[in-house]
């Protein structure tokens, strides 16, 4: 590998860092801030903090296809990083309601198409073989940023005051923005980063979205995934409010280490997930990380110990590592050939993002009819559909990817 290729991984790694520090700061802190500082009632935090959500759901397919029709990709990541940075800005000094509904708004889309434009640089530059490996890699920068970003945010509200966090996002935006027009644009092979053909004449090919539609692996692996993060979703959320019942006084404290812990064990996980899933195949390793949630679900109903209930959380560490990882290499597997990649990913997350809010819905319901216990309970059944739709209807995809680039049809 040449050293300037190597200078572009030195400066994707930079960016997944700050990314995830920016991510952070204007992320679980706001509610908070909004609370204890602009004294907003609850009403309308839920109203700003919905806002992010739809702008989430409702970006993440069009966002995938933007990524996948335009070169620009750097600049992407740049735009959107400097559009987080404003939005904290704007977020302290400006405090009507409808800036901080747009500036959420702001947040919500950039979220979704900064790290859907840094996996298409990523596969642009290292290339399919390597993909696997380097994904493991990109998450554990993002993973060791989110810790960081957490601590650090937590000391400045402390030192300073909470407006400091959105002072940190601030900078983290654009050092995400300077370190992403860092990276060569000679470097990044566009084909390889929508995973598209070429024809005879060196031609890209696009496959048609009725072919994309008709895939049934990536409907079947759509359902999969879903049915997971529809299990994973409302877990963290019913074990905060576990915590509050127990130990009310020290309830964010808690559900601080819950988060920390998840976050740390994730870091060396995802590395190692990167490793085997091409060395052992995508199917099994990601079915050990749909394992563990069902298993995590049942344990929470069997202690009360807040210390062990936050111990817990290394399980979800083990799941969510695996999953961030293995799940884009296998999408990456399916649109093999197709030029679809970023689009595909962009629907199947828009998929998660629909099914995690009707998940906390549910089991909001379920808690307040039948207790903590049915609730971790409902979810682990959940978890082990997803777990058995996994084995038993989807087919491995790293064997196919590769005769798929050989034996599937042109695309037109």
């Amino acid at each position: 590998m040449s050293q300037t290729r190597r200078s572009s991984l030195r400066c994707l790694d930079l960016v997944n860092f700050f990314q995830a520090d920016t991510q952070t700061g204007v992320g679980p802190f706001l509610a908070v801030y909004l609370l204890a500082t602009r004294h907003w009632d609850p009403g309308r935090i839920g109203i700003a903090m919905f806002a992010q959500g739809i702008a989430v759901v409702l970006a993440q397919t069009p966002a995938g296809a933007i990524v996948d029709a335009f070169r620009a990709k750097r600049m992407m990541i740049a735009i959107a990083s400097l559009g987080v940075a404003a939005a904290s800005i704007a977020i302290v000094h400006l405090d009507g309601f409808v800036t901080i509904v747009v500036a959420q708004v702001v947040v919500g889309v950039s979220s979704v198409a900064i790290p859907l434009a840094i996996t298409a640089i990523t596969i642009g530059i290292v290339g399919r073989d390597r993909f696997a490996r380097r994904m493991g890699r990109n998450e554990a920068f993002n993973h060791g940023g989110n810790v960081f970003g957490a601590a650090l945010a937590g000391i400045l509200s402390r030192v300073i005051d909470q407006s400091a966090i959105f002072y940190f996002a601030a900078m983290m935006g654009f050092a995400t923005a300077a370190t992403s027009m860092a990276i060569r644009e000679e470097d990044i092979d566009h084909r390889a980063a929508r995973e598209a053909r070429e024809d005879a004449d060196g031609t890209p090919q696009t496959a048609s979205w009725r072919e994309i539609f008709a895939d049934r692996r990536i409907a079947i692996f759509a359902g999969c995934v879903i049915l997971f993060h529809f299990a994973n979703a409302a877990m963290l959320p019913i074990l905060g409010e576990l915590l509050a019942t127990i130990d009310h006084a020290n309830s964010a404290l808690y559900m601080s280490a819950c988060i920390v812990v998840a976050q740390i064990v994730m870091t060396p996980v995802a590395i190692i997930a990167g490793r085997y899933a091409e060395l052992w195949g995508r199917k099994r390793v990601l079915a050990l990380g749909f394992a563990v949630l069902p298993i995590r679900g049942l344990l929470y109903t069997m202690v009360r110990n807040p210390y062990a209930l936050v111990a817990i959380q290394i399980l979800d560490g083990i799941g969510a590592g695996i999953f961030g990882v293995v799940v884009v290499i296998v999408v990456a597997d399916l649109a093999r050939g197709t030029g679809r990649f970023n689009f595909i990913q962009g629907a199947i997350s828009t998929g998660v993002s629909i099914g995690a809010s009707v998940s906390n819905l549910m089991t909001g319901f379920v808690v307040k009819r039948a207790g903590y216990n049915v609730g971790f309970i409902v979810l682990a059944a959940i978890a082990a559909a997803a777990l058995a739709s996994l084995l038993f209807a989807m087919p491995e995809t790293k064997d196919d990817a590769t005769s798929k680039e050989t034996s599937c049809k042109s695309y037109g």
